[in-house]
């Protein structure tokens, strides 16, 4: 009852406020960032395309119920692929300028597909399931190796996707679209953008 009218008579203003001697508190400790490497691109990254996956992946043992030592994680998985240009692989060869006509012809290389780096914050675990024996075995060992293999899958399944989404023929497009432009602007009268595909 004392604790309650304490209370009651700081809502009200009676008493002066007071600390919460429990609350809590956070401490950043983390050590400054320290850069590893630098380099120079020489990329032009022309498209690229978000996907969304989901890993249906389960792992059980012949003649053993599910029940006992089962598997299965439903993981949606979310990353982009990038498409680019490498200009470092251009050869002095690849540009022809005729400046009395003021026409210009560029070869390029045709472009390449990065890998799927994942979004892991939007990126989750929908579902999973352990049988019991594996619940138990799982308490007494990490699961970072079978996230890893999850995630691995994920990235794998959006960079194949990637190939057949006609992603490639966006970068051709918008790498041509920007060079007309630039060569344009430059006083050309016609600009004529080319790829061929590089050994």
């Amino acid at each position: 009852m004392i604790v309650a009218a304490c209370f009651g008579l700081r809502a009200l203003n009676v008493l002066p406020s007071f600390d919460n001697p429990f609350e809590s508190k956070t401490t950043d400790r983390s050590q400054p960032v320290l850069l590893q490497s630098m380099r120079d691109l020489s990329r032009y990254v022309a498209a690229d395309g978000t996907f969304q996956v989901i890993v249906d992946l389960q792992e059980n043992k012949d003649n053993i119920p599910d029940f006992l030592v089962n598997r299965r994680i439903l993981f949606v998985g979310s990353g982009t692929v990038e498409e680019y240009v490498d200009f470092a692989k251009l050869p002095t060869s690849a540009l022809e300028v005729d400046n009395e006509k003021k026409t210009l012809t560029i070869q390029l290389p045709a472009p390449e597909q990065g890998n799927a780096a994942l979004d892991m914050q939007k990126s989750y675990v929908v579902e999973e399931q352990r049988g019991a024996l594996t619940a138990i075995g799982d308490a007494f060992k990490s699961d970072t190796d079978k996230q890893q293999r999850v995630y691995a899958m994920a990235q794998q399944k959006i960079t194949e996707a990637a190939h057949d989404s006609g992603l490639d023929q966006r970068a051709k497009d918008n790498t041509q679209r920007m060079l007309q432009s630039l060569f344009t602007r430059l006083g050309y009268t016609e600009v004529t953008v080319t790829f061929v595909n590089t050994p």
